[in-house]
C-alpha cells in the first residue's frame, strides 16, 4: 500500500465535498495505483480533468502513483 496527497481544484472540488479549499485528501492506495484508477476511486470522470501534477511534474493518466506522491488535479480552465 502507499500513501498519497490528493487535491481538487475549481470546478473539480464538487467531488470532494467534505475537503476545504485547498484541503488535501490523504488517500491510501494499492501499489501501482494509476492516475486513471484514482479518478475512478474518487469518482471523476477523466474527461473533466485537463491536468494532472504528481509531486509538481505534469502526469498522463497511465502514470502509477509511488508513497509520498502530492497529486493536484485541475479542470479545463476558461477565461480571456
Amino acid at each position: 500500500m502507499i500513501k498519497v496527497e490528493c487535491r481538487l481544484y475549481a470546478t473539480l472540488r464538487k467531488y470532494a465535498p467534505d475537503y476545504g479549499l485547498g484541503e488535501a485528501m490523504e488517500l491510501e492506495l494499492p501499489d501501482g495505483t494509476t492516475l486513471t484508477e484514482l479518478y475512478e476511486l474518487l469518482k471523476v470522470p477523466p474527461d473533466e480533468v485537463k491536468r494532472a501534477f504528481v509531486s509538481g511534474l505534469s502526469r498522463g493518466p497511465g502514470h502509477a502513483l509511488s508513497d509520498g506522491d502530492r497529486i493536484a488535479l485541475f479542470p479545463p480552465i476558461a477565461g480571456g
